[in-house]
């Protein structure tokens, strides 16, 4: 009688717990799915008008204007994605004016045509309002964490209609080498139920139509070189992003000159160039790789100045769909010359490229599959892998770390993009992490 009644104890609280993070789950994910569906739209909208009314270009620097004089109001200056993570890593906190500062900030640099994408601010709409439903809830410190990665995973999935892939991207990519398992099943119901609600309000999730080869061994060699060479693109990337910003936030102190001077060399860039096809996501330039076979030879490398100077301006957005545009444009050009179908090409760089730039190989298969489908899912978990451990300890987002090296069995818990050269040594834990 005694081991049955503990036995129901015990049922008991998995059952809570199951309930718990179920409600919260489905909460969040109707939280951002009408949020993040509302943010979808409003991109959309923005740059439509912007193509309608190629004026709104020199509006440039006065959107900066407004988006740094927001941010100061707001009191959110200097957060973004790495708040996000800090939250899960160190439970630090997320300011609630966050959520509309990015929102309408990204908002004014797609209208305006800045050069960013859509998922930094999913990541920190998603992250604040999980956070601040937890908080609503009175969840503790460590199931607050938990509920910063089910706003992230749901966001995420609201946005690109990949609801796997935002669950398991949630999860990986706080802390690179482990999974915050204990987060699956909120995170996979928030992002489900905000797919389900995109899908209610009209978004139609991200997918593209690319012919698959079959599987063969000559053909793997091939696509192993070419993540090789995507795993040197995703790094040159990062440190692109990272080099523009520290320059500029090194020689332009004030923001407001930033915003301004950044603006004008966006017009200047775009004038110079010719084409409006670096302004904006360029979701049509990538649509045209992949499934046309088509982009021209520089434009990976023009994608990454105009996000960089765009970024570090202080202008918002997000990387990874820029990420999306530098992988698939690359892979258009290199793959032929390696016997590689263009558009499968554009495929393999565009996952590869993410991959590596985010260091989410697991969460990298999974979306490449929800955007392709699963005919070339070995090609692209070998792309995967590859541009994961040859992308060295390089990435998007600094505050991320990388619990285990890429080149032996070693446990480091090194920040991305603080440890490049060499075998990585141990380095003290990151207070707040899994070894805490």
């Amino acid at each position: 009688m005694e081991r049955f009644t503990a036995w129901l104890g015990r049922a008991g609280v998995y059952l809570r717990t199951l309930i718990k993070w179920t409600i919260l789950g489905l909460v969040i994910g109707a939280f951002c799915g009408v949020i993040g569906s509302a943010f979808h739209i409003g991109v959309h909208h923005a740059t439509e008008l912007r193509a309608e009314h190629p004026w709104l270009l020199w509006c440039l620097p006065l959107a900066g204007l407004g988006i740094v004089g927001f941010y100061k109001l707001t009191k959110v200056e200097g957060k973004g994605t790495n708040s996000i993570i800090d939250q899960v890593h160190l439970g630090k906190g997320l300011p609630f004016f966050l959520l509309p500062a990015i929102f309408l900030g990204t908002i004014l640099t797609h209208l305006c045509g800045g050069s960013a994408g859509r998922e930094g601010a999913a990541l920190q709409m998603g992250g604040t309002i999980g956070f601040h439903t937890g908080r609503l809830l009175r969840l503790d410190d460590r199931d607050l964490r938990v509920a910063t990665l089910a706003g992230m995973a749901a966001f995420f999935s609201a946005l690109f209609g990949t609801p796997l892939a935002a669950t398991v991207f949630a999860m990986m990519v706080i802390s690179i080498g482990i999974m915050y398992d204990v987060a699956f099943i909120p995170c996979l119901t928030a992002a489900l139920t905000a797919y389900g609600v995109s899908l209610t309000m009209g978004v139609e999730p991200t997918r593209f139509t690319v012919a698959m080869p079959e599987l063969e061994g000559w053909m793997l060699v091939r696509v192993a070189v070419l993540a090789a060479l995507c795993a040197v693109v995703s790094t040159v990337f990062c440190n692109v992003i990272h080099i523009v910003e520290h320059q500029m936030d090194h020689r332009i102190k004030n923001s407001w000159a930033r915003a301004v001077i950044g603006g004008v060399a966006v017009i200047a860039l775009t004038y110079l160039c010719g084409t409006t096809d670096y302004n904006g996501a360029g979701m049509e330039v990538v649509t045209a790789a992949v499934e046309g076979g088509v982009a021209r030879p520089e434009a990976f490398l023009l994608k990454m100045l105009f996000t960089a100077v765009t970024l570090a301006a202080g202008y918002k957005g997000g990387e990874v769909v820029p990420s999306f545009f530098v992988g698939a444009t690359f892979g258009c050009v290199a793959g032929p010359f390696l016997g590689i179908p263009a558009g499968f090409a554009a495929a393999l760089g565009l996952v590869a490229v993410f991959c590596g730039a985010t260091n989410c190989p697991l969460a990298s298969i999974i979306l490449a599959v929800e955007l392709f489908g699963d005919g070339g899912m070995l090609y692209f978990a070998l792309a995967c892998g590859l541009s994961y451990m040859l992308s060295g300890y390089n990435g998007l987002y600094s505050s991320q770390t990388i619990l285990y090296s890429k080149l032996k069995a070693q446990y480091i818990n090194v920040h991305t993009n603080a440890h490049h050269e060499g075998f990585p040594h141990a380095q003290p834990p990151v207070r707040g992490s899994v070894k805490d």
